[in-house]
């Protein structure tokens, strides 16, 4: 159901069962897949793609183009995965050509009110964005990740799966995956316990990161990429241990966050 008060571009392609509230625009490029809802005075426009069971409240801006001065208007996109739920004044904007021309959120994502995607982020499945919570560009956001309320994340930074940015953090070095951080400049706390213990890991699994935690970051006399480079064969039959391994060992313009 389209309201008779809202804008839509002819050239815009809906899905089944979409439902446009009154005084939102739809720009000529955009793609809706079945079931999105778009409540009132919503803006979505640029080449942006929003798969099926999206709901977008109030007052949010959608794939208009980035706050970058090297954007020159390039081609540039923006997609949005399923059953993603985007709450009010939220903005994300579409890729630069210096990022990949991309900016994405996948699967299932809850960004709440005031939450800022920025130009060439790429955002895992199952991630939850508190209040006012802020992404620099150029950030990848791990599955399963939560981002604390008036928090604010660096460019370029990487937050690896399953981590927990506290509340008013600001982050600007790579968090491991299954990470705990926090801090006006964000340092590492710890493992999030309580997100392994709601996703029921293994006992074993969490005695072996503590294990890895403490090789990583503990005071043992060696420098941070020697203390890395031997871990694979310890821990190679823990799912998770390899994950943040993998993590350490991928090369990034940031630094890695420590306690």
């Amino acid at each position: 159901m389209i309201h008779k008060n809202s804008l839509v571009d002819p050239g815009a392609v809906l899905g089944e069962n979409v439902k446009i509230g009154p005084f939102s625009i739809i720009g000529k490029n955009v793609k809706l897949g079945n079931n999105v809802n778009i409540m009132n005075n919503v803006v979505i426009d640029g080449n942006t793609e929003i798969e099926n069971n999206v709901t977008i409240f109030p007052y949010a801006s959608i794939g208009l183009i980035p706050q970058d001065l090297k954007f020159k208007g390039e081609n540039s996109r923006l997609y949005i995965g399923k059953n993603c739920i985007i709450r009010e004044y939220v903005t994300i904007n579409t890729g630069t050509e210096g990022g990949g021309m991309l900016t994405r959120v996948d699967e299932s994502c809850l960004l709440m009110v005031g939450t800022h995607i920025a130009h060439d982020c790429h955002v895992g499945s199952k991630v939850i964005f508190a209040n006012n919570a802020t992404l620099a560009g150029h950030v990848s956001i791990g599955n399963e990740a939560i981002i604390g309320g008036l928090s604010a994340i660096h460019q370029f930074v990487r937050v690896g799966e399953g981590a927990i940015i506290g509340g008013m953090s600001g982050v600007t070095s790579d968090v491991i995956p299954y990470g705990s951080v926090m801090g006006n400049r964000a340092k590492l706390s710890g493992l999030n316990l309580i997100g392994l213990k709601r996703k029921k890991i293994d006992k074993v699994e969490i005695n072996a990161m503590r294990k890895l935690y403490k090789s990583i970051f503990g005071k043992n006399g060696l420098n941070f990429k020697d203390r890395i480079s031997n871990l694979d064969k310890e821990f190679n039959n823990f799912s998770l241990c390899k994950k943040i391994i993998s993590f350490l060992k991928e090369s990034n313009t940031r630094a890695i966050c420590h306690p």
